[in-house]
């Protein structure tokens, strides 16, 4: 599984299963591949995927599909199907799919506001960010309402069994940094549909907002560092790097108060400029908290300026995920614990495959 996001993945017939991903926010370029009952996110419309060893023959004719390194096959995968909600729209015309995607095999997300302060400006933007290229296809709307959320929330559940939803947003003018669109969000959907839920934003000026956001229904919250030593932070994301990791850090320790141990967490994108020791120290810093430091490896998506930056190597994010699933399994943060979320699904990275905790209820089964 590492390997295969790292290296990408070949498809032989692209429309198989579920439509992959094609920019936006969260894991752009990206198809949902279950591998012994597991289902990640891998690459397959980068410039590495394109050149990977790894490739997926068409599916037969019961739905499998052998999975090939070079011309030897070594696995039986499948693509989870498309879900029955993206059939359907709103009332006033809008599909459903361009309000919620499915992420994973049972996790419904969404980009509430697919707009950011940050991505409006050449010089602020981050440059692993393509938030707005879907909304420049049409692909989605620029604001997801309360109402269509909890509507196409509701479906997701009934239609095909979603377990646990993640919103997301860009970053708007304010010291909330998205909290308040969240909050009204979280309460519409939890009003509609009994639903975990997970938010995330950059951290809001006043802590305050932490206990508002497990008042309107979020049971785990997210918070992104993405990158962790303040020059590669500068050169990568010079918008966001104005909060600093010392904000992050005295906001993570706010939020845990206020969500418990293992129900904040963090993205950090291994492969930009960081050093595998910052990245281990930091994750350090963050269990002691009570943080859950989701790292995955880096994507060069089509379109933005690290488009042609390359995918760290499989061995490198080895060398990160053995000893962080040995850390967050000594600490008790395990994914399998979290209430909802990018850390629970685990589908952007293997993170949850080098958890002791998972290897010995592997094991057991």
């Amino acid at each position: 599984m590492t390997d295969l996001q790292s290296y990408g993945l070949r498809l032989l017939d692209p429309g198989a299963g579920a439509p992959s991903r094609r920019g936006g926010a969260g894991p752009s370029d990206h198809k949902a591949v279950t591998i012994d009952g597991h289902t990640i996110m891998v690459p397959v419309h980068t410039s590495s995927a394109w050149a990977s060893p790894f490739v997926a023959e068409a599916p037969d004719a019961e739905g499998r599909v052998t999975l090939k390194r070079g011309s030897i096959p070594i696995a039986q995968i499948a693509f989870p199907k498309q879900p029955r909600f993206y059939g359907l729209s709103t009332a006033d015309g809008v599909p459903y799919s361009h309000i919620a995607t499915l992420h994973g095999a049972d996790v419904l997300a969404t980009t509430v506001l697919q707009t950011c302060i940050r991505y409006e400006s050449r010089r602020k933007a981050c440059k692993f960010c393509a938030i707005g290229q879907s909304l420049a296809a049409g692909r989605t709307i620029a604001h997801k309402t309360p109402q269509q959320l909890a509507e196409v929330a509701k479906a997701a559940v009934e239609l095909d069994g979603i377990k646990h939803m993640v919103m997301t947003t860009g970053t708007p003018a304010g010291d909330d940094r998205g909290a308040r669109v969240l909050c009204d969000s979280a309460r519409a959907i939890k009003a509609a549909v009994d639903l975990p839920l997970q938010g995330q934003c950059e951290p809001p000026e006043d802590d305050a907002w932490f206990q508002r956001l497990k008042d309107a229904g979020i049971d785990t919250l997210g918070m992104h560092l993405e990158v962790v030593s303040p020059a590669v932070r500068e050169q990568i994301m010079p918008g966001k790097a104005q909060v600093p990791v010392a904000k992050y850090m005295a906001s993570f320790e706010a939020a845990v108060a206020v969500f418990g141990r293992g129900q904040v967490s963090t993205y950090i994108l291994a492969g930009l400029g960081d050093t595998r020791e910052e990245i281990l120290a930091i994750c350090e810093q963050l269990v002691a908290i009570g943080v859950y430091p989701f790292v995955v490896p880096f994507v060069p998506i089509a379109g933005t300026p690290l488009e042609d930056h390359p995918a760290p190597e499989a061995a490198w994010m080895k060398s990160i995920l053995e000893p962080l699933g040995a850390m967050v399994s000594e600490a008790g943060l395990l994914s399998k614990d979290i209430k909802a979320g990018c850390g629970k699904c685990g589908a952007c990275s293997s993170l949850s495959q080098y958890e002791k905790g998972e290897r010995v209820a592997e094991v057991v089964a």
